[in-house]
């Protein structure tokens, strides 16, 4: 219970200390640059100097402020712009008639430090009375800045709880554009949601698909790349090296120019911040890094800050998207004069000097700019800047209810997020015609110029626009480009070449090289049968079936039909030979018929001879069947021909054996053999055997006939037509049937061999029928290997062979005796009595 009542008494008296307690601002003041007192103040952070100088942290005695050096003199320019715009609506009659505006203008130094410092002073105000206590209402309206993304950050979330609005000229991180994180965040700037996306499609147009690309490592930095990254692999560009730095990175920045200096790509992306982009240009002139084409951001891509001959001999022929040039009326006689005069503290006629000007030391280093206003008509966010103000001069038009030409309600009360709500809605035009409004990501919708650095022919450099980028259109017409009027790194006409490998040209397919990015490939040929018609063709395509690749596999020609022609020379070698066989055979034939009255004539037995020379003479006649284009018709004709003329031809050959060993046989005492095998049983046996044969045939025709076929089997760049057994039982009873014929025949002639007589028929038969056997047993396995047209050429030399074999075997010692020994052509000596 003690410990109960002590706690509430603690509470007590803590409570009781908190009403009590004044406001008091701990540490030095940090007055802004520029100021001016008015109804309604707006707050101003830019980075007018580039370097931070901080005191030296001894912890023994209080720190001295932070300094800046290094004037940046588009800074400058931006909070004259910012001071210009507000004298316009101070002298407006139309808008905030009767109210004027102050601002409190700081500078940043470009450095978080600082930009932090000076946001709390602005959220603040400077000057608390004794006794004072908070009463929750910030001294500014608005606060327009910072420069950079990462800045912005640190406003926009100082701010966030007390919903006072920024409003960022310069801003393009993609991020900002989160309204959960950042709700009371606005920019007269386009987001990088759509530059990076315009540098991709630069890159992407342009050829280049080997690039090396380095970013600020920082929040607008390193969002923008992601972002560019994540939409160039999209496109199918490929990165050697993506490197990062801050300005405040020295050995890394240093590492990264290494890197740019030992890599193969031509084109760099340069993804950087306009401070930390001097710094990388320093490095490339000392490692004298030259002829790369560079692609810069908005952020510095028109500074004329870093145009000096030693950096144009780096950047000369950049490309990259720049916010648009607009010519704001009265600027550059203000900047010169007016802004001295009435906004500048310590001015010789000491118009603004106040207690802010403690020390007009610190402006020194600005004065040497008051003459000088040549850079004005080029100072492309001094209009963002003018926007800003004019937006934020519209929001407050609004919420104290002015009316044109009469007066505003100066005594209401404005808090910031009624600012936050007023901002959403603006829509006006300003003087240079643009309109401007904000979306529901607080953002602007960009249009940007494609600019070149130049050299004219009096040796200034100059930005010349050569396309734009005007993201309000549909995808199709956003991005134009005339790259024509192009100035090339190194002042090159002729656009450079970055890819990793060359282009794979058609007949060839691309192939990834194995560990590396897709952009890096070998080409290789196009297996036979398939094509690439396109450059850098990912695959072949296969041709259809009756087709085939051309010798430089570009496209699908038609597959060369072979098969046996008379035109050929095979062909022609034997149709001579089959016309020649058909020649002697009739030659033989009318010599037989001439001589038919003589003894060896007669003793041959004459009928059966002239049906043998007959089937002979279709035999070779039938080959002829197998030469030419293969029909339908051809193919049934030339295999039952072959079979029918060959049994018939066997069938005369086996009945003069049968007939020969019968006659012998017949000369022995009591035998009557001949009666069962007389002309008429000779005749009927050619006649059944033959049938057999036809049948045969028949039921091959009837059942699976042969057929006209390409084979594809054999060559793949040609079709091999020919026929197709169609039934290879019906083909191999044909030949079986052949062969049993032939192999009966041998072995009767064979056991004939020996009988007496100086003629003997059955000698000749032998020999013949063993050149039968021997050629049709060496065509089965000649025909099964012979590849396309030569199984063809083989069937018919074995047809044409066999054909001569029988006609020399049995008629060419008959004929040389006929012509040439006719006293041998006697019966006497045929039956060895002489």
């Amino acid at each position: 219970m003690l410990f109960i009542l002590n706690t509430l008494l603690l509470f007590h008296h803590l409570h009781a200390k908190t009403e009590n307690t004044f406001c008091q601002i701990m540490g030095d003041h940090k007055y802004p640059l520029l100021f001016k007192d008015g109804d309604l103040i707006i707050g101003a952070l830019f980075s007018i100097h580039s370097k931070e100088i901080l005191p030296e942290f001894q912890f023994t005695q209080k720190p001295q402020l932070i300094t800046c050096s290094s004037v940046n003199l588009r800074d400058f320019r931006i909070a004259q712009t910012m001071t210009f715009a507000i004298e316009e609506i101070n002298k407006s009659n139309t808008l905030l008639p009767n109210v004027s505006i102050g601002y409190r203008i700081h500078d940043s130094c470009g450095a978080r430090l600082s930009t932090m410092g000076a946001i709390m002073t602005l959220m603040n105000g400077q000057e608390f009375g004794v006794g004072s206590k908070c009463n929750g209402q910030t001294p500014v309206h608005a606060i327009i800045g910072e420069t950079e993304s990462t800045n912005t950050m640190i406003v926009s979330r100082t701010t966030g709880p007390f919903k006072i609005p920024v409003i960022s000229h310069s801003s393009s991180c993609e991020c900002l554009g989160n309204r959960k994180d950042y709700p009371s965040l606005f920019r007269t700037i386009g987001s990088d949601y759509y530059y990076s996306e315009a540098l991709a499609l630069l890159v992407k147009q342009l050829g280049w698909s080997w690039i090396g690309t380095v970013n600020s490592d920082n929040d607008y930095g390193n969002n923008g790349m992601a972002r560019f990254l994540k939409i160039a692999q999209q496109e199918g560009i490929c990165i050697e090296y993506s490197v990062k730095y801050y300005r405040t990175e020295i050995e890394k920045l240093k590492k990264a120019v290494e890197i740019i200096k030992k890599g193969t790509a031509k084109v760099i992306v340069a993804y950087v911040s306009f401070l930390d982009m001097g710094l990388l240009i320093e490095q490339l002139s000392i490692q004298n890094i030259t002829g790369l084409q560079i692609i810069g951001s908005e952020a510095w891509i028109t500074a004329k800050d870093y145009i000096t001959p030693r950096s144009f001999h780096v950047l000369g022929g950049s490309l990259g998207f720049a916010i648009r040039k607009i010519n704001i009326e009265g600027l550059a006689d203000y900047v010169i004069k007016a802004f001295w005069d009435n906004a500048f503290p310590c001015s010789q006629g000491g118009g603004n000097s106040s207690q802010y000007a403690l020390s007009c030391s610190r402006y020194q280093h600005l004065l040497v700019l008051k003459n000088y206003n040549e850079d004005v008509p080029d100072q492309r966010y001094a209009s963002n800047v003018y926007k800003a103000v004019y937006a934020m001069a519209h929001a407050l038009h609004s919420l104290l209810k002015c009316k044109e030409h009469d007066s505003c309600e100066k005594n209401l009360t404005i808090q910031p997020q009624q600012v936050v709500e007023a901002l959403k809605i603006v829509n006006f035009v300003v003087k240079f015609g643009d309109n401007v409004w904000f979306d529901r990501f607080g953002g602007i919708v960009p249009l940007y110029e494609i600019v070149n650095w130049q050299q004219d022919s009096d040796g200034s450099i100059q930005f010349k626009a050569v396309g734009s980028y005007d993201a309000s259109l549909p995808p199709d017409q956003r991005f134009v480009l005339n790259t024509e009027n192009i100035i090339w790194a190194g002042g090159q006409l002729q656009r450079p070449r970055s890819v990793c490998s060359e282009s794979c040209p058609p007949g060839t397919r691309k192939a990834v090289q194995k560990g590396r990015p897709v952009c890096c490939y070998d080409c290789i040929q196009c297996a036979d049968g398939e094509i690439s018609n396109e450059t850098d063709s990912n695959d072949c395509k296969h041709c259809p079936e009756d087709f085939w690749s051309n010798t430089e596999n570009t496209v699908c020609v038609l597959k060369a039909v072979e098969y046996l022609s008379f035109t050929e020379v095979m062909g022609i070698v034997l149709v001579f030979f089959s016309l020649f066989g058909v020649v002697i055979t009739v030659l033989v034939t009318v010599l037989f018929y001439s001589k038919k009255d003589t003894p060896i004539v007669k003793a041959n037995n004459s009928e059966l001879s002239f049906l043998l020379l007959f089937s002979l003479t279709l035999c070779f006649l039938c080959s002829l069947t197998f030469i030419g284009r293969p029909t339908e018709w051809s193919c049934m004709l030339r295999h039952t021909a072959f079979g029918i003329t060959f049994v018939l031809c066997i069938s005369c050959v086996l009945g003069k054996t049968i007939v020969v060993l019968m006659a012998f046989k017949a000369t022995l005492p009591g035998s009557n053999v001949m009666k069962w095998f007389g002309p008429p049983q000779q005749r009927l046996s050619v006649l059944v055997f033959t049938l057999i044969q036809l049948l045969i045939c028949v039921l091959w025709l009837t059942i699976s006939p042969p057929f006209p076929y390409k084979n594809m089997k054999y060559y793949k760049e040609k079709i091999i037509l020919e026929c197709s057994l169609g039934s290879t039982v019906g083909f191999w009873a044909v030949l079986g049937y052949i062969g049993l014929l032939a192999l009966l025949c041998f072995i009767l002639s064979f056991l004939s061999r020996t009988l007496p007589d100086n003629f003997n028929e059955a000698k000749f038969i032998t020999f013949s029928m063993l050149i039968f056997c021997a050629v049709w047993i060496t065509f089965i396995p000649s025909y099964v290997s012979s590849p396309g047209k030569f199984t063809v050429a083989v069937e018919i030399f074995a047809i044409l062979a066999s054909s001569f074999g029988l006609l020399l075997c049995i008629f060419a010692h008959k004929c040389y005796i006929i012509l040439f020994k006719p006293q041998q052509n006697t019966k006497q000596h045929l039956m060895g009595k002489t």
